[in-house]
């Protein structure tokens, strides 16, 4: 732990513990670093950190002082309802409208699951790349294999067997992002009209992916903190000849839910059980709020059930687009995938992320950051219970950074999303994140945003909004009786 985090749990400890009450004044900076034997750029960063998070406020030319706490607990989503039918995907049009419009210049992107470039390591990735563009001219400009460039593969094994996977380099294919993973290894194990069970809510891309491969989702309810229910799975199984599951363990998206040690055991001992495939979404999993990192379903795989996909868009870059799937088993099926959908990934991504993570960097980078990210959820999560409407429930995610919200009144968040893109404002509504008219009510945020004034009204306009979509729902003349 760094001394300024030292210092800063110091400091939210003697709040808890009654020092310094809700409203009380809290030293000036140099005085408490003078008192405490610090260097006033420590007790800068405590303080700032400690405002970040949401504990302490800063008071223009005043100084810093506790910030009031909410009062109520903050409840979680409520659990996904029972397991439906499996439903051929469809209607996904209209995701990829919502998108491109979120993505207009000049738009407050409150929305997308991409982080502001102040969470990234720009000039690292810049450096980098320079260094490619200089010393590796014949690799930039040329094709390699599709499998990927074997430093680069050498280097995320590394990592793998680091984390308990039984893995090769020649196990691991290098994909565009991890939405390509995901897509090469449902084409591995699926067949059009296939099911594949899905989280409920899960992410969009995903349905989009099973809508373009003719495949059929099959939602299992998923606990915003434990993560998919394994009962409602193996319920499931016995019902219908389900091919595959895609899972995320750690920290999923939308919900933000990490399965426990057990859960995971109990995943890859029913996917044995049950000949089913599992193939698990990682791409969070690097950025815990806590200083490690948890394990990976495919650590607990011992008979090849797990195909395993991640990417490096939401640590080091989204714009390099360089992701990965592993599996002993159907590497060679992989390999052959991808050399038919595009051949290979582009090299200069490659061969700098290879280097990075050689260097030992990318390890120093994403100690920094897991704070940066803890630091920015919670103080979302404060925001937005103290502006919305009583009854909000809100996930509480211990990684990566979106949080989804359950509003008290159903509102319709598509009507929401269309109103604030009249201001500027983009937001993801729940509708998109299913394919059974779940999660109406519901929205996705992304913590990961420049917080700034802009981002402050922004949420000020979104809860006036609801607020008045509540009001107009209200006054909503009943439909008679029939």
């Amino acid at each position: 732990m760094l001394l300024y985090e030292k210092v800063a749990d110091e400091i939210h400890s003697a709040i808890q513990d009654g020092i310094y009450e809700l409203g009380d004044k809290l030293p000036g900076i140099r005085s408490y670093a003078k008192q405490r034997h610090i260097s006033v750029s420590t007790a800068i960063a405590a303080y700032h950190a400690l405002e970040d998070q949401g504990i302490i406020e800063s008071v223009n030319k005043s100084g810093f002082y506790v910030r009031p706490q909410p009062r109520k607990v903050i409840e979680l989503p409520q659990v996904s309802s029972k397991v439906s039918q499996p439903k051929a995907v469809g209607s996904q049009q209209m995701t990829l409208q919502l998108v491109n419009n979120a993505s207009k210049p000049g738009i407050i992107g409150l929305g997308a699951a991409v982080p502001d470039k102040s969470f990234l390591p720009i000039r690292l990735m810049s450096r980098y790349l320079t260094k490619v563009h200089k010393h590796h001219l014949d690799a930039v400009i040329s094709y390699d294999k599709p499998a990927g460039l074997m430093p680069l593969r050498q280097q995320v094994a590394k990592r793998m067997v680091a984390q308990g996977c039984q893995l090769l380099a020649e196990d691991i294919v290098i994909t565009n992002g991890c939405q390509e993973a995901v897509y090469l290894a449902l084409r591995s194990c699926t067949q059009p009209g296939d099911i594949v069970a899905v989280e409920s809510p899960t992410y969009y891309g995903l349905l989009q992916i099973l809508e373009s491969l003719n495949l059929k989702a099959l939602e299992i309810p998923t606990d915003p903190l434990t993560g998919i229910s394994i009962a409602a799975l193996e319920l499931a199984l016995e019902q219908w000849p389900i091919k595959a599951c895609v899972v995320v363990a750690s920290f999923g998206n939308p919900l933000g839910a990490c399965l426990t040690e057990e859960k995971k055991q109990q995943l890859v001992e029913l996917a044995n059980d049950k000949n089913l495939m599992l193939i698990e979404d990682d791409v969070y999993g690097e950025l815990s709020h806590q200083a490690l990192r948890p394990t990976l379903l495919k650590s607990y795989d011992l008979h090849d059930k797990v195909i395993y996909c991640s990417s490096f868009s939401k640590t080091l870059s989204p714009g390099v687009r360089v992701g990965w799937v592993a599996s002993h088993g159907k590497s060679q099926r992989l390999e052959y995938l991808k050399y038919v959908l595009n051949f290979s990934s582009a090299n200069p991504g490659q061969l700098a992320i290879a280097q990075i993570l050689e260097s030992g960097q990318y390890d120093r980078y994403l100690r920094q950051v897991r704070q940066q990210y803890a630091n920015a959820t919670q103080r979302l999560i404060n925001t937005l219970f103290q502006l919305f409407p009583s009854g909000t429930r809100i996930t509480q995610p211990k990684g990566g950074f979106v949080i989804w919200l359950e509003l008290p009144q159903k509102i319709d968040t598509v009507i929401l999303a269309n109103q604030l893109l009249d201001h500027n404002i983009s937001i993801a509504p729940g509708s998109m994140f299913t394919n059974s008219q779940k999660f109406s009510n519901c929205i996705r945020l992304s913590a990961a945003c420049k917080w700034n004034r802009d981002v402050e009204l922004a949420l000020v306009k979104m809860a006036e909004m609801i607020a008045r979509l509540s009001v107009e729902k209200a006054d909503s003349p009943l439909p008679a009786a029939i």
